[in-house]
């Protein structure tokens, strides 16, 4: 490090993102525009490093895309938790949909290995896999038929016996099981590809 300030500004240090994370949790607007614009430079340094072939425009799409995810996820954010590696689990989940999307345009033209940090510890990485998770749950959800959504909802978010369930949304047991099962099988395909 050389003490030069556009180098603190390309290398922040990891406590004091953490920092300015919690503190935009507590409704410090201004410290949310420095995480957002410290997470942006970061961002854009480590997808042109892990995936060199994407053009800037890519690039750019995905640190917006990255940037957005991690507004959806800073409530969950643990402050005792490094702040970047929790970004960088985002980043990877944006890059690993990018390539998914590309996959399926170009037919599987080209493939790239989307590997693991090698500097963050398995517990942020568990914790930030489990928002990215939940987040792509919800998004799952919101494509979902009313009536498959009201199904998840009753049964398995409230878990409620069918028979209360049904008569909650005024519908037939029968009827509320096929949507329960219509639904596990939608939400499976759009969040494990189908798995």
């Amino acid at each position: 490090m050389t003490g030069d300030p556009a180098d603190a500004q390309a290398h922040p240090h990891p406590d004091a993102l953490g920092a300015l994370m919690a503190a935009a949790q507590a409704g410090d607007g201004a410290a949310y525009r420095d995480v957002l614009g410290q997470s942006t430079r970061l961002l854009r340094r480590a997808f042109g490093v892990r995936a060199p072939w994407l053009t800037a425009e890519d690039i750019e799409d995905l640190v917006q895309e990255t940037l957005l995810s991690l507004h959806r996820a800073r409530a969950s954010y643990d402050p005792a938790r490094p702040f970047i590696p929790w970004l960088m689990a985002i980043a990877r989940h944006r890059l690993a949909d990018h390539l998914r999307r590309e996959g399926r345009r170009h037919h599987g033209a080209r493939a790239h290995a989307v590997h693991d940090e090698t500097f963050a510890p398995a517990a942020a990485k568990d914790h930030a896999d489990g928002v990215l998770d939940t987040l792509a749950l919800q998004d799952a959800m919101r494509t979902l038929p009313q009536g498959q959504r009201e199904a998840v909802r009753l049964l398995r978010l409230r878990q409620l016996p069918l028979a209360e369930a049904a008569r909650a949304c005024g519908a037939k047991p029968t009827a509320l099981k096929v949507a329960l099962h219509r639904a596990a099988h939608r939400l499976r395909a759009a969040i494990g590809g189908g798995q």
